[in-house]
């Protein structure tokens, strides 16, 4: 057989080959390109050839020698892709799927981060229902029949007349508050206790308002509670939550089921305290409502005021997350945005 024969029966075989498996592929390549492979045997005998035969045969050769080679990467390409179908997801030599990791929501986080604080003083998580009747959401609060949140316009009511006056009406809660209540009925002081949640109430949606949302909300009843011990258990969380350097001021203000009841600013901690847009040029951001529960509220839950006292505080949480994170408008955190969401998988805070 001459070399035009050999060269013609090796493309033929080229062709019609197969390897289903790297081992295959590889006994392929040595078969035809390898140091003693039968491609390589024609090129040695090539060079005996007379000059008119080589110039004859020699593209034929090299087109040979280029077929080979493709051939070569076809088959290990079919390797690999019938070794991925056999593997299936549990071959350990697959590459790893690296979908991305969940994270929290940002209120999550900071809910958890506000009960941890209170935890670590020795204050206990309560909860309660989100529909509450009158009595617990208004009535043992202090709240007149003729306060203005028994309005249908800042209150959903579920059953019950629009004046909800009766202690059977029942509304979706716009506080935590009515936790408190239920705690101070069922358990005897001294109580420590804070009872997060959502809360809601009938305000039109904007970047400042919604009309549902979080509040975290703190108790504390015992014998001697003084108004100092509120002070300095909310400086303490001011501190935990935003920093050592922060301080908090206190504004007279009036809340039906506490006496004497103060508005809670803290020091900004985005221009220290001279000044800018969030602070509205005051130094000074609010961050919760305070007081020294009221003993009418006290009498109505079976707790003597000439015995006890105590304190109250309510914060919610995502104005301390928009101070936390500094969020422009609180409508991003029910958009479900993932842009957004993805900002906060490596936020941790530092205790």
């Amino acid at each position: 057989m001459n070399l035009l024969e050999r060269i013609t029966a090796l493309e033929a075989e080229l062709q019609a080959a197969t390897a289903d498996t790297a081992e295959a592929v590889e006994r392929f390549r040595i078969a035809y390109l390898g140091r003693n492979g039968a491609v390589t045997a024609l090129f040695d005998d090539f060079k005996q050839l007379a000059a008119e035969e080589k110039k004859a045969l020699g593209q034929r050769l090299n087109q040979l020698k280029q077929a080979a080679q493709t051939r070569l990467e076809e088959l290990r390409q079919g390797a690999d892709h019938q070794r991925d179908e056999r593997a299936g997801v549990d071959d350990p030599t697959r590459p790893a799927a690296l979908d991305p990791a969940g994270s929290l929501h940002p209120i999550t986080l900071v809910r958890r981060r506000i009960v941890d604080i209170f935890a670590h003083i020795g204050f206990t998580v309560s909860e309660g229902p989100e529909v509450e009747d009158d009595h617990h959401n208004f009535g043992a609060l202090n709240f007149p029949p003729e306060h203005p949140a028994r309005d249908m316009q800042d209150t959903f009511f579920v059953e019950g007349s629009s004046g909800a006056t009766t202690r059977d009406a029942l509304a979706l809660r716009t506080h935590t508050s009515s936790v408190q209540v239920r705690v101070m009925e069922g358990q005897r002081p001294p109580i420590r206790t804070v009872s997060p949640g959502r809360v809601y109430r009938n305000e039109a949606i904007s970047a400042r308002a919604h009309c549902m949302f979080h509040q975290v909300e703190g108790l504390y009843v015992d014998r001697g509670v003084s108004f100092a011990e509120l002070k300095g258990t909310l400086d303490h969380f001011a501190k935990a939550m935003f920093g050592p350097e922060v301080v908090i001021r206190m504004r007279p203000s009036y809340f039906p089921f506490t006496e004497p009841s103060a508005e809670v600013d803290m020091s900004c901690t985005i221009c220290g305290g001279s000044g800018c847009a969030v602070c509205k040029h005051s130094g000074w951001v609010e961050i919760m409502g305070c007081g020294m529960v009221d003993p009418a509220v006290l009498s109505t839950c079976g707790i003597d005021p000439q015995v006890y006292s105590g304190f109250a505080f309510g914060m919610g949480v995502e104005r301390i997350a928009q101070l936390r994170f500094r969020v422009p408008d609180l409508r991003l955190y029910w958009e479900n945005d993932v842009r957004f969401l993805e900002q906060f998988s490596a936020e941790a805070f530092r205790h």
